[in-house]
Formats: structure tokens, C-alpha cells, sequence
């Protein structure tokens, strides 16, 4: 006799213990994301300064190191962004990292590279949204270059890039089921062992869809709660 849809439930997440394995899974998936994600931020961030430093320069004084390390960034950013994620996490793997057995670090890298192409236009479009006599004023004041995105020019720009910063958060949350690939053991990861099992796959993929769903509907609530809080600061 087939068993029934509930049995088949059951079954995927209950016996054994599996639900435990979801859990660590899910456990995985968000480290990766919140790791990979800051360390996107941190080098979109000065990817974008270093683009947005050598496009503000004056004619004719032009900065022989900033232009090479603008070149630089303009290769990283083009490349990260023309080819597809997976085949990225398989270069890191199988060419730069073949000997590496932690496939959820090599997975953390990868992701974090190419979150970090694409963190550095959101900032970088951001940067250029603010008025440039903003950052006139900083340097009439005395601020160097670097205080003055720091203290003037980013904090108004994060208002700015907030939605698209958000939206990358929910790309790289959904993204990290691409490390399942190279080995890494985040939730599809689980299910598709699980589902190996029990030679039933569609209750483990229907349970982490609806996983992936319901968390991506709570940030998005968050997010849209945070910018609302912005909203009310700025009429005040």
C-alpha cells in the first residue's frame, strides 16, 4: 500500500530525527549568508570608494596608483558579473581550493566574492546619488577625502541603497543552496540526502522551500519596517 502524503511527511522529518539535520542545515545556510554578505559589504565598500575616489578626480591630476587600482576593480567587478555563481564556486573548488576538504568555508568565499561585485555598484550607485556639494563642504571643512565619505557622504547614501542592499541579502540567502554542488552541507544539502534515503524527495524539497519562503517573508517585513523608520527620521 503507498503511504499517504502525511506518512510520507513524517517520514522526512520526524523519523530518525531528521528534523535535526534541517536545523543544522538552515544553521549553515544563514551563517553563510550573514558571513558572506558582510564580507561582501566590506569589500564592495572599498571597491566602490576606489571607483567613485578616481571618478571625482579633477582633469589633468589624475592618480597613477588609484586609475591601476581602479582598473583592478573594474576586471573584478566585470568578471564576478558576467559568469554565473555556480561556475565560480567550482573554480574556487576544483582550481584555486582543490585540496581544501571544508567545503562550507571555500563556499564562504565564494559567495562573499561575487556578493562583493555586486555590493560594490549598489554602494557605488549610492555614492554618486548624493549631491556632490555634500562633499564640497567636507573638504571646504578641512576633512580629508576618506572622513569625508566617511563621516558626510556614506551615511546619507546608505538611506539610499538600503532596498538593493536588502534585496542582495535575499538573493545571497537563496544563492547559498548553490554551495550543495561543491559539498557544502547547508539544506538542500540534508534534503537531498534525506530524500536518497527514503527514495521520496518531494516532502525534503517542499519542507526547505517552504523554510527558504517563510524566512525570506520575515526580512522582508523587516526590511520594509526599517525603512519605514528611515522614511519618519527624515521628516522630522
Amino acid at each position: 500500500m503507498k503511504p499517504s502524503l502525511a506518512q510520507r511527511f513524517v517520514t522526512a522529518f520526524l523519523e530518525g530525527g531528521r528534523w535535526k539535520l534541517y536545523l543544522q542545515g538552515l544553521g549553515t545556510t544563514m551563517e553563510l549568508t550573514v558571513i558572506a554578505l558582510i564580507f561582501g559589504v566590506l569589500l564592495g565598500l572599498v571597491v566602490a570608494v576606489i571607483r567613485s575616489a578616481h571618478d571625482q578626480q579633477r582633469i589633468g591630476r589624475r592618480n597613477f596608483v588609484l586609475g591601476v587600482l581602479n582598473v583592478l576593480c573594474q576586471i573584478y567587478t566585470t568578471v564576478i558579473r558576467g559568469t554565473p555563481m555556480l561556475v565560480q564556486l567550482f573554480i574556487w573548488t576544483f582550481v584555486i581550493f582543490p585540496t581544501q576538504r571544508n567545503k562550507v568555508l571555500v563556499a564562504f568565499i565564494g559567495l562573499g566574492v561575487n556578493s562583493g561585485a555586486y555590493v560594490a555598484e549598489i554602494i557605488r550607485g549610492g555614492l554618486m546619488s548624493v549631491d556632490a556639494g555634500q562633499s564640497e563642504a567636507g573638504r571646504s571643512l578641512g576633512l580629508s577625502y576618506f572622513d569625508t565619505m566617511r563621516f558626510i557622504v556614506i551615511p546619507q547614501a546608505f538611506k539610499n541603497i538600503l532596498p538593493s542592499l536588502g534585496n542582495e541579502f535575499i538573493t545571497l540567502f537563496k544563492d547559498t543552496s548553490l554551495a550543495q554542488a561543491i559539498g557544502g552541507a547547508e539544506m538542500l544539502y540534508y534534503a537531498s540526502t534525506i530524500g536518497g534515503r527514503t527514495f521520496d524527495y518531494m516532502p525534503p524539497l517542499l519542507g526547505i522551500a517552504a523554510m527558504y519562503l517563510a524566512i525570506v517573508i520575515v526580512f522582508t517585513w523587516l526590511q520594509g519596517r526599517l525603512e519605514r523608520r528611515l522614511r519618519e527620521s527624515d521628516r522630522r
